[in-house]
């Protein structure tokens, strides 16, 4: 399966803001702030999670219907009632290579927050 958006990580980052109460876990293609990213928000607390590419404007709470790991990275789907907030795209890419800064961190914190969705 081809995905519909992919982002080419060069970065991987996992940060625990205690100030608003959030987990961030972001993968992103570049360090300037118009390139490529795919961010995965959690409460501290627990709950559900906000995950967006590319821009606030596209992402929902909630949207992950699973996330499928393999040698390339990994392959997120989006649930069917939440498509028109990612501009129709059903899925989203993320490769991740072994020159991906911190890509191992960020992938163990994403196993954490998303449990069984992460396969």
């Amino acid at each position: 399966m081809t995905a519909d958006l992919t982002i080419h990580a060069a970065y991987a980052s996992v940060v625990e803001d205690d100030e608003d109460g959030f987990l961030f876990i972001g993968f992103a293609q570049g360090e300037e702030e118009d390139e490529p990213y795919a961010l995965f928000r959690q409460p501290l607390t627990g709950g559900p999670v906000w995950f967006s590419v590319n821009d606030e404007e596209f992402g929902a709470e909630d949207a992950v219907q699973s996330i499928t790991r393999d040698a390339k990275g990994l392959t997120i789907t989006l649930r069917p009632e939440h498509l028109a907030s990612f501009g129709w795209a059903r899925s989203v890419a993320i490769r991740i290579g072994p020159h991906t800064e911190d890509a191992d961190l960020a992938l163990d914190a994403l196993q954490q927050m998303m449990g069984p969705l992460l396969s």
